[in-house]
């Protein structure tokens, strides 16, 4: 799934991330809206992941979308 998907949809991926990463608030999914930078920015700062770590997840869980 490509990332202009993603981002269209991201209301209803919303849920599955918020399973995934729990640990991250609404309001930083709601700031996300499928930005996957932004996101592990998020992920990096909250569970103190490298950055590569960070970006890897997010594409994995982009990965799962398909």
């Amino acid at each position: 799934m490509n990332k202009d998907i993603i981002a269209g949809k991201w209301t209803q991926l919303k849920g599955k991330a918020q399973a995934k990463w729990g640990d991250l608030t609404d309001d930083v999914f709601d700031v996300a809206a499928g930005d996957s930078k932004y996101l592990a920015g998020k992920l990096q700062e909250r569970y103190g992941w490298e950055r590569e770590r960070a970006e890897k997840e997010v594409s994995d869980f982009e990965k799962t979308l398909n």
